[in-house]
């Protein structure tokens, strides 16, 4: 960088009066250090024009470090920013507030600075604009600060004026210039406990090092949970608050999506309410950012009043917007933050421009993490409908599922699952998985498994319902593929046929705990025009033996020894002459349930073939109760009854029809769906079974001193009466809802 020093005539406030500088960078830094000055101004910066591109580029900015990031880099001509009204008007221009809620009460912008601008024009030539931020507690602009501005500009316009002349290009960088604060005082407001006090940059750099973490952590963020927790740690935790509280609206109100720290009172007073209401959350709803302290009105107040509390109220500005000034009007805001502090909390004004650009990233994320959450709440939907929503029962073979989405896309997966129930007590069971995770395997997974129970039903064996499966596929012409596992079983000489369309082996584990794969010919996957048509291979199954058929999200996208790691999945129940199906099962969906491991959709299907049976096999039974029938629960007790006095176990009938009875409400009237009650008898035990919809466990919950706790415990009461009843019980989600079950022991007689 190269300048003169020729002789200046100065000004009163001992700046000089004129600038011939050869270097622009020097001209445009001497004319926004010296506005700056004058002006008493926070910061202050030069925007040049872009013809081409038709709008003002930042070209450099000196200042404290926090208010240098809130000035937009860009904007257009047409804009209603300060720096574009004073290049179009030709005079000063000043942003307050462009878009006051309230006309009857004062509002400031996101951050808290008012823009004062002047145009640099000299002739016919436009250079741009000169802008400065001054604190908004002065009020508006004082007197003299417009013509001030406008002479400096002036002087700015006729140096620009000569570089041109010395055929120096005036046009700004692609990233601005910015010129740290020059010394310790160049901070706005105190800023205690925030860097080494005295030390030029030392705060505004220290609060930059959260805003960068939660530029981070939010990016990571896939849940509101996650969301939480990075503002608990960015800025909870530095501003050393109380509590925080994130809401947001839907139809009018008010909804917390997450809180951390002492925050139940505010939680209280923000949930529910209506965004119209005259209270400080409603209020930083519709756009202001509020500061209220101890000495505020107690009406609007969500908290007690006993003790002195500061609390903050910022907007989040779900478009990104919020550093965008000049289209701050045309942001849309999508909820609310809440700080609380135990005591007086002074938020000087660069603490409200650091918080001002969070709740800017916390909109964003909030934003995009609800728009996952809703598209995975349309994907699930969408597959629960998919999905048979009950498995069909056989006396002699349990069978239960699970279902694991991925994890790392809110999309649709192509898994499915089937048990088809055929004469003669034989049954087809049925693991399939569509390439990709869209719409379009989800489509193909539906029209799939119909064709697959269609051809089953019609009493094809499993080599050619796979074959007729794959051609029908191949003329849709969807340009997927899809591995499929066909076992047909039949109970009356305990023989299966195993069919592989591309598609990991079935698995057996003996009663013995030993497990082996029911081999068959691998095939080629449907979709895929075969060789020469499908083969399948027969095996005989022992009875007491449990069939697992799985996908291969179940081993793990990492697992060098795919069908070797499945093997040890199935075996890891150790032997046992009664194994208890959904607890294998949740044994081995565990291993597959860490969000890191699930790149892939994860089905598991097992089945305990229990042999043909005789005088010690199990006795078996199932009622299926329509949602919202309220005779449903009078039905299933007078089921339980009815089985037990078959069976000569009318001793047990009393327990178990009260444990049906509060099982069955509590699925009723908190699933909300089709109930299926299961009761099988072996030699030493009852089990009962309900499934439902809904893979919200339900919770044992005694009465709280908390009110909050026992609003959120309330579905979990009856299950109290079940755990007094037996100590064995559990609920196992499986994708498509829950199983809640129990055992009570037959008393020798």
């Amino acid at each position: 960088m190269t300048s003169s020093s020729p002789g200046k005539d100065q000004h009163p406030s001992g700046e000089p009066t004129d600038i011939h500088c050869a270097d622009l960078a020097e001209v445009l830094h001497h004319a926004v250090r010296e506005a700056k000055k004058r002006l008493s101004a926070v910061a202050a910066a030069v925007y040049l024009l872009d013809e081409d591109r038709g709008e003002l580029r930042l070209a450099l900015a000196a200042g404290s470090q926090l208010s240098l990031y809130t000035m937009p880099g860009r904007m257009g001509l047409d804009g209603y920013g300060a720096s574009a009204r004073a290049l179009r008007s030709g005079k000063a221009a000043v942003l307050v507030d462009p878009d006051p809620a309230d006309p009857g009460q004062k509002h400031v912008l996101p951050y808290p600075y008012v823009a004062l601008s002047a145009p640099v024009i000299t002739g016919d030539q436009r250079f741009g604009a000169l802008t400065v931020l001054c604190l908004e507690d002065r009020g508006s602009c004082r007197p003299g600060d417009g013509p001030a501005l406008e002479e400096i500009g002036d002087r700015l316009a006729k140096a620009l004026t000569m570089l041109v002349k010395d055929g120096v290009t005036v046009a700004a960088d692609p990233m601005p210039m910015l010129i740290p604060p020059e010394s310790a005082t160049d901070m706005c407001g105190s800023t205690a406990g925030w860097g080494v006090q005295g030390v030029p940059g030392s705060a505004g750099t220290s609060m930059m090092y959260p805003l960068r973490r939660l530029s981070v952590l939010l990016n990571r963020a896939t849940t509101v949970d996650e969301v939480v927790g990075a503002a608990q740690y960015c800025m909870m935790d530095p501003l050393r608050a109380q509590a925080l509280v994130l809401a947001t609206a839907s139809e009018g109100r008010l909804w917390v999506l997450g809180h951390s720290g002492a925050s139940s009172g505010v939680v209280r007073s923000i949930h529910g309410a209506r965004v119209e209401d005259r209270i400080p959350a409603a209020e930083a709803f519709r756009g202001r950012p509020l500061y209220l302290s101890a000495d505020s009105s107690p009406s609007a107040d969500p908290l007690s009043v006993d003790e002195p509390r500061t609390e903050v109220y910022l907007p989040l500005i779900g478009n990104g917007q919020l550093l965008d000034l000049p289209v701050v009007e045309s942001g849309r805001v999508v909820g609310v933050c809440c700080l609380t502090f135990s005591g007086p909390h002074i938020c000087p004004p660069e603490e409200r421009a650091l918080l001002g650009m969070m709740a800017g990233m916390l909109g964003a994320a909030v934003e995009r993490v609800e728009l996952n959450q809703q598209q995975r709440a349309v994907a699930e939907c969408l597959q629960r409908f998919l999905l048979p929503s009950r498995l069909s029962h056989l006396p002699q073979l349990a069978t239960t599922a699970r279902y694991r989405p991925a994890t790392v896309t809110s999309k649709v997966g192509g898994d499915w699952y089937d048990v088809i129930k055929l004469a003669d007590d034989r049954a087809v069971l049925v693991v399939g998985d569509v390439e990709g995770h869209a719409m379009e395997s989800s489509a193909v997974m539906g029209q799939v498994r119909t064709a697959v129970a269609s051809y089953a039903t019609e009493g094809h064996r499993p080599a050619a319902v796979i074959d007729r499966t794959g051609r029908l596929l191949i003329g849709l012409d969807t340009g997927l593929t899809v591995t499929c596992c066909v076992v047909a079983l039949d109970t009356s000489d305990d023989t299966v046929e195993v069919a592989l369309a591309g598609h990991p082996a079935p698995l057996v584990r003996r009663p013995d705990g030993s497990v082996y794969a029911l081999e068959a010919p691998a095939n080629v996957p449907l979709g895929v025009c075969a060789p020469g048509p499908y083969r399948g291979c027969e095996h005989t199954l022992e009875a007491g033996s449990v069939l697992m058929l799985y996908s291969d999200g179940l081993v793990g996208w990492d697992a060098a020894d795919p069908e070797a790691r499945a093997q040890a999945l199935l075996g890891s129940g150790g032997p046992g002459s009664t194994p208890d199906l959904e607890q294998l099962a949740d044994e081995v969906i565990a291993e597959v349930s860490a969000p890191q491991q699930r790149r892939d959709d994860a089905v598991l299907l097992l089945a305990l073939y229990e042999g043909t049976q005789g005088t010690d096999g199990p006795h078996v039974g199932s009622l299926h109760i329509q949602r919202r029938d309220l005779r449903g629960v009078r039905t299933a007790r007078a089921f339980v009854h009815d089985q037990l006095d078959s069976w000569g176990l009318d001793d047990l009938s009393e327990a178990l029809e009260l444990a049906a009875s509060e099982m069955v409400t509590n699925a009723l009237i908190h699933a909300g769906s089709d109930v299926d009650v299961r009761l099988r008898a072996f030699p030493d035990h009852v089990r009962l079974e309900v499934r439902d919809s809904d893979s919200n466990p339900p919770v044992p919950s005694p009465l709280s001193l908390s009110e909050e706790d026992n609003a959120e415990a309330e579905h979990g009461r009856g299950m109290l009466i079940v755990e007094a009843l037996a100590e064995m019980w559990k609920s196992s989600p499986n994708g498509q809802g829950k199983t809640v079950s129990l055992n009570l022991p037959i008393s020798p007689h």
